[in-house]
């Protein structure tokens, strides 16, 4: 790299030659570690390929083998024809899979195995296995033992042990296989390593000779051109015999240097011409300065009396206004302080003045040298000595001329007053004379803003009350222009704060604007122009549409507006009336669907108690009647209940009786019920959780868990599975219920929760329903500190997932426990409806109770003054005599012998509150199953003599446990 002949070729052309040899090297190298490491893992893979094969040929003869063999036992023990069958069939099998292996052979231990194989085949197969079975169909057990003892046996264990050492040395073949790769690979490896190195150490060579032959070069001629540019004498030491681009480089370099050396001296010379020349110029340029100073001055003055009358022309808020005044009138007389001050409201603006100073005249704005301003209405001067606050750092006497300017109105009073200071100037009386006719315009410019403001104030005012109206409204001239906007109808139509980008638009330009995502765009066009051109008092039209982006409705309505009975102007009323239009809907919905549930139930019923009345049946018709109108009785009840629940959520009134239980019991309730309900479905529980204790109302969740499942069967038309999943996650009991129905659209979302929402669909208006269980569900949820999510794939299915807070439970062991007899307690039962009296008594009776019946509330009274019983089930209603429910309550915590006799409530009347409040132990909303009446009241009797520990489960809240026993 360092000989002549290479210094004659270019630098690039060596730069390429050197990395077309670097990049060869990569090349070759990398080609041939990927040939190598490719061929090595060919082999690898085809030599594991063929072990695989055999190895799962082998256990294929195992299993073979070991199932002849079982089969062949189990024949000998039990004589199943079968199992005979089954193990003679295993011989082609197994032949078959001998010539498999044979093929597939790769040493000797292969071919050994393949002819013990084929012995074994024939020994056990064609020589033993006929004769053992001749001897075992002949009976000739004798002969079947010793067939075995002779050699069958040992021959066949023998073979199995083969087989398994055989299956020993195809799992060492291929674990000598990998080690090989794995050598292999680190051979490969370290190739690799010392490849690279070998170009790294070559790419050096390569980097060092290339700085030898081109950097020190050019650093020498970097220093010389250094030098140069310094002013520094220097010479280029570069080989002159180098033909390459720094040879040439330092050619041009030693050629332009003695081009410069010539070129400065003829510099030198012309230098001190200018010189010479320069001095003239700055002579003349003296006296052009002092001509242009004269008429800057005068530009100056004149582009700020422009710029005043600029802004007394075109502003219109009072303080910049003032502002502008005080700044171009300090300017246009070099005032160096001043200040102009509103008599009216003492607006003011000021220059060079402290606001103390600002405060001190405001306050003596009609005394002193004021006064007589404003009595004479004519501008005058003073000379006045400044004082020490006002000298800095001058010293003796210094004069200040402060002049005095009255605006006057046009109504020939002033309205405001003008000072300005001059320190050492005084001014003159043609500077008073121009400054009075800039007061007349500054007169005209505060009338504007003063007339202006009170129109703004009322504008405002008039925008405020507009603004705090719910409906949009816009006011449109004569030709369709937007005057004016509120608040409401920027909301609605997401346009900028007051209408700005609304407020001036024409007719056309506010229509299509408001016409983007309106349904009725040609009518609401007719609707507008109609407006304009009805030029009648008092007439008023309006037109409904619809917004498609935010899905509102909205009803738009028109009034001429007149002033002195002069048609100026149309004002347009948007209202949004998407709510009372979805609640018109609803309610249409509701009714329909209400009267289609209510009066599907009450057709059964009618039509099975008319057949019941008026025709002999049979008892096994006749029941099945009365379960037909039994179950759309319970249809009926669940629906009105419900519409009750929903009066009582909406009223603040639903009460929920809670207590500690395990879920998964009543989840198993609810799914057994179910499942008598439907043939199509399979309803399967599974829990994961180890826990399922929750606080709630027993009850309320049962109604959850019925509505949930009930809709999984309901919009599962074609059935499937429906699967309750129970399982905790991040300190949550979750409840998961999913179907293969239906499904859910996407853009349902939420909405589903609410009240009478039904999915918009023809597949579920076949569906009966009120729109009311899932809104129900909700708000149960909610109650118990939990809640219902869903998850839904459309024409696929749902999962509906309740959520509980985590409640840990505490068992101790129950100590006591006493069988107590019905009989032994009498209950009193005071109802004024007789067949329910009678019902209520009958399941009482049933279950063991003495039973004392009472429709009148006084014999009631005055049997509890003779007798004292055990428990009493009490209706609030009591047509029949002078006392009602409440009465008698109060009556029995009067008495001392009464006070502690628990009292179940059972009415018509959902006050559940109010009930416990004044004592009862129970309270049950008719209608209701009397079955669950009588176990209450088992379970409240026996409360009473209750003895020992009981399961208690306890809450963990904010560190603290809370128990109750």
């Amino acid at each position: 790299m360092k000989d002549s002949s290479n210094k004659k070729q270019s630098i690039l052309k060596q730069f390429i030659q050197l990395m077309i040899v670097f990049l060869s090297l990569i090349l070759i190298g990398t080609s041939l570690n990927l040939y190598f490491q490719y061929k090595q893992s060919n082999d690898y893979i085809e030599k594991r390929a063929l072990i695989v094969e055999k190895e799962k040929i082998t256990r294929d003869l195992y299993y073979a083998l070991n199932t002849a063999l079982f089969d062949v036992r189990g024949y000998f023990a039990y004589g199943n024809e079968e199992l005979k069958k089954r193990a003679l069939s295993q011989q082609p099998e197994i032949r078959k899979l001998a010539k498999k292996l044979e093929a597939s052979a790769s040493n000797e231990d292969d071919t050994e195995y393949v002819r013990e194989l084929n012995s074994f085949v024939d020994y056990y197969f064609v020589e033993t296995l006929p004769q053992a079975v001749q001897y075992f169909e002949a009976g000739r057990q004798e002969d079947l033992i010793n067939l075995a003892q002779l050699g069958a046996t040992t021959r066949t264990n023998g073979f199995l042990d083969l087989t398994d050492e055989y299956m020993d040395g195809i799992d060492k073949e291929l674990n000598t296989a990998i080690n090989d790769m794995r050598r292999n690979q680190t051979i490969y490896q370290n190739v690799n390593l010392a490849f690279i190195i070998f170009l790294l150490v070559f790419l050096f060579r390569i980097i060092r000779g290339m700085l030898t032959n081109i950097g020190v070069p050019l650093s020498q001629l970097a220093k010389t051109a250094t030098d140069i540019t310094e002013g520094k004498d220097s010479e280029i030491f570069i080989d002159p015999h180098r033909k390459d681009e720094i040879g040439v480089l330092s050619s041009a370099l030693k050629k332009m240097l003695h081009s410069i050396q010539e070129k400065e001296k003829n510099l030198l010379a012309q230098n001190e011409e200018l010189l010479a020349q320069q001095d003239e110029l700055y002579a003349q340029q003296s006296e052009l300065e002092n001509a242009l100073y004269v008429v800057n001055e005068s530009k100056i003055k004149i582009e700020n009396r422009n710029e005043l009358t600029n802004k007394l022309t075109n502003t219109l808020e009072k303080q910049k206004l003032l502002d502008s005044i005080v700044l171009h009138m300090t300017r246009i007389i070099k005032a160096d302080r001043g200040l102009i001050t509103l008599l009216e409201d003492q607006a003011y603006s000021s220059y060079g003045i402290s606001s103390s100073g600002v405060e001190q005249f405001k306050k003596n704005i009609y005394n002193g040298l004021n006064s007589i301003l404003i009595e004479h209405q004519q501008p005058y001067t003073i000379k006045r000595e400044i004082v020490e606050s006002e000298k800095g750092y001058h010293e003796g006497k210094l004069y200040s001329y402060d002049l005095y300017l009255p605006v006057i109105s046009s109504n020939d009073v002033v309205t405001a007053i003008m000072v300005f200071s001059r320190f050492g100037n005084a001014f003159q009386e043609s500077e008073i004379e121009e400054l009075q006719s800039i007061t007349k315009q500054m007169s005209n410019s505060l009338e504007k803003v003063y007339i202006f403001e009170l129109s703004e104030t009322e504008r405002l005012r008039n925008q405020s009350i507009l603004n705090t109206t719910h409906e949009g409204i816009q006011l449109i001239n004569q030709d369709g222009v937007v005057l004016l906007v509120n608040k409401a109808l920027c909301e609605m139509f997401e346009c900028v704060v007051d209408g700005r980008d609304l407020v001036g638009l024409d007719l056309q330009d506010w229509i299509s604007f408001m016409q983007k995502d309106m349904e009725e765009k040609d009518e609401f066009l007719q609707f507008v122009q109609s407006a304009i051109e009805t030029n009648h008092i008092n007439n008023s039209n309006s037109f409904i549409y619809k917004r498609l982006d935010r899905h509102q409705v909205i009803k738009v309505y028109s009034e001429a507006l007149f002033q002195d009975n002069i048609r100026i102007g149309t004002i347009i009323v948007h209202r949004d009336i998407t709510k009372e239009f979805e609640v018109d809907q609803m309610k249409s919905e509701f009714v329909s669907t209400v009267s289609h549930e209510l009066r599907t139930p009450l057709a059964s019923i009618l039509g099975f108690t008319e057949l019941m009345l008026h025709r002999e049946l049979k008892p096994d018709r006749r029941l099945k009647y009365l379960t037909t109108v039994y179950n759309e009785a319970k249809r009926l009840t669940a629906l009105i209940n419900d519409f009750l629940d929903v009066q009582r959520m909406e009223a603040g009134k639903h009460t929920y009786e809670k207590k500690y239980f395990e879920l998964l019991p009543v989840i198993e309730s609810v799914s057994n019920t179910l499942r008598g309900t439907t043939s199509i479905h399979e309803i399967k529980v599974t829990s994961h959780a180890e826990n399922d204790w929750i606080l709630g109302d027993r009850e309320k969740i049962e109604q959850v868990l019925t509505n949930l499942v009930g809709n999984a069967i309901k919009y599962s038309p074609n059935g499937g599975n429906i699967t309750l999943s129970l399982f905790e996650t991040k300190g949550v009991l979750r409840l998961d219920i999913t179907d293969e129905g239906l499904g859910i659209p996407e853009n349902v979302g939420d909405s589903i929760f609410t009240k009478f929402y039904r999915v918009d669909n023809s597949d579920r208006r076949k569906i009966g329903g009120t729109g009311l269980g899932l809104a129900i569900v909700k708000e149960i949820m909610n109650a118990h500190e939990g809640d219902v999510t869903f998850t839904s794939e459309y024409g696929k299915g749902s999962t509906f997932t309740l959520s509980f807070p985590i409640v840990k439970k505490e068992a101790t062991s129950i100590t006591d426990r006493r069988d107590v007899d019905a009989s032994t307690y009498k209950l009193f039962v005071i109802e004024d409806d007789e067949s329910l009296l009678d019902l209520i008594s009958q399941e009482l009776l049933d279950n063991g109770f003495t039973v004392t019946q009472f429709t009148n509330g006084d014999h009631a009274m005055d049997a509890l003054k003779e007798e004292v019983p055990d428990a009493v089930i009490l209706d609030i209603m009591l047509d029949k005599g002078s006392v009602d429910g409440w009465d008698i309550m109060r009556f029995m915590k009067e008495k001392k012998e009464l006070k502690q006799i628990p009292v179940i409530i059972s009415s018509a009347l959902d006050e559940r509150d109010k009930g416990l409040a004044n004592g009862a132990e129970e309270y049950f909303v008719k209608p209701y199953k009397t079955s669950h009446l009588s176990k209450i009241v088992m379970q409240l009797l026996l409360k009473i003599g209750k003895e020992g520990q009981v399961i208690v489960p306890f809450v963990e809240e904010r560190g603290l446990e809370k128990t109750k026993e």
